[in-house]
């Protein structure tokens, strides 16, 4: 399951509906920069790290090996996850000992990076994942089962930090890191966090074998992929599907069909090009209807019509066997309503998504009218109770992309789902 656009598609809520189906669920990159707001009988639930079938206490949780992973908010996670009556079992959840470790200093130098760019900010969430990701790639990261040897953890920690500490201190005109607090610190994490750390491709390979449903939950959005999103305004990690056996150390013939998640219109949290954007007060009607504020930073997001370019480009980049159609119900009274077919660039009309951002920043998008409706939908349970104009919508979509849409959400609670074809 993965994002089709700049993420907060309502992966989390479908992930939940889904999981009464599944027998694991396995996150398999990003870390808490991401949030999944889940709506359960009523009351809201915010999950950054932990995946969402932890709702459910007859499912496993994976924290696969391409999470970035804050000990201190996992476990924060869990506390607040058991206060709710969640989670009242360790063994829900494993997390690989090959996931690395978000470290003070990455949330440091993340943030003050920030600082400096000013108005030329990524804009990131300021959680310290990409910085992360610079040290797995550096081959200089601390991995969670570092956290289980105290001697390892302790060289390793040492020497980053004579590294991390110059440019916190020189650079960023910052007070250095103590090396033996940030290891006391470390080796408490992992005393409480080792009934969780395992080899979870391991786990994997045999619940596979074995027959078990699984269900894979990307974070962010095709557009946020680092390599085929809107660099530089990305995050750290790949969240296409192809990463999904990299991200989880599973093989791909084992994966056996592919959804992506699709809001009816568009949003975006952060900077970067966004051709659809309504800066008007109709962008504004739609975040306030949607609740459109991000569920790790509370940031609003920005908010425009549906762009058939770039879910084009999110159904070739992944493959998608289906679409979850979400937040039918936000644009119920609003007509005409708009869909992008195409971008005109320089005179020149394209159906692809530009690599460069100024480009993108560029473009002029083309629509397409179609007719709203008034009627609500939020007691819509199958596709033919929807009214005749939003039937009309999801078949456009499907017409457009050439893949069946194979849920429509019509509401934030579980109930609110028209699910047309079950992936298991």
């Amino acid at each position: 399951m993965v994002g089709t656009q700049w993420g907060d598609e309502g992966k989390g809520k479908i992930v939940d509906l889904l999981t009464g189906r599944a027998d694991v669920v396995v996150r398999f990159q990003g870390g808490n920069n991401a949030g999944h707001t889940l709506k359960v009988s009523g009351e809201q639930v915010i999950l950054h790290l932990i995946p969402s079938g932890i709702l459910y206490p007859e499912t496993l949780n994976i924290i696969a090996n391409g999470v970035v992973v804050d000990p201190g908010v996992l476990l924060e996670e869990k506390e607040e996850l058991r206060k709710r009556g969640y989670f009242p079992n360790d063994s829900q959840l494993i997390i690989s000992e090959r996931a690395h470790v978000i470290m003070p200093y990455h949330k440091i130098i993340d943030q003050c990076r920030e600082e400096i760019l000013g108005g030329a900010k990524i804009g990131t969430t300021g959680r310290g994942i990409g910085p992360a990701y610079e040290d797995k790639a550096s081959r200089m990261g601390i991995r969670m089962g570092d956290l289980l040897r105290e001697k390892n953890l302790r060289k390793k920690i040492n020497a980053a930090l004579d590294e991390k500490n110059f440019l916190i201190e020189h650079r960023f005109h910052r007070p250095p890191f103590d090396p033996d607090q940030v290891i006391e610190e470390y080796v408490e994490y992992g005393r409480k966090l080792k009934p969780h750390i395992t080899d979870t491709s391991y786990v994997l390979f045999n619940r596979i074998s074995a027959g078990s449903r699984i269900l894979f939950e990307g974070a962010q959005g095709t557009l946020l992929d680092i390599d085929h999103g809107t660099y530089p305004y990305v995050t750290s990690s790949n969240v296409i599907s192809g990463n999904v056996c990299c991200g989880s150390g599973v093989s791909p013939t084992s994966i056996e069909g592919i959804w992506g998640v699709m809001k009816a219109y568009s949003t975006r949290v952060g900077h970067g090009g966004f051709p659809t954007e309504l800066n008007d007060s109709l962008g504004e009607e739609i975040r306030t209807r949607g609740a459109e504020f991000g569920a790790t930073t509370g940031r609003p997001r920005r908010c425009g019509w549906l762009d058939m370019v770039v879910i084009s480009y999110s159904i070739r980049l992944n493959g998608l066997t289906g679409i979850a159609l979400t937040k039918m119900d936000v644009l119920t009274g609003i007509s005409p309503l708009k869909i992008c077919l195409g971008y005109e660039l320089d005179g020149v009309v394209t159906d692809r998504v530009p690599a460069d951002i100024g480009d993108l920043e560029r473009v002029i998008p083309r629509y397409r009218e179609v007719k709203g409706w008034d009627e609500p939908l939020e007691d819509c349970r199958s596709f033919d109770d929807l009214p005749k104009n939003a039937k009309d919508y999801v078949e456009t979509i499907e017409h457009l992309t050439g893949v069946p849409v194979t849920l429509v959400s019509v509401g934030p609670s579980r109930d609110q789902s028209i699910l047309r074809k079950s992936p298991f």
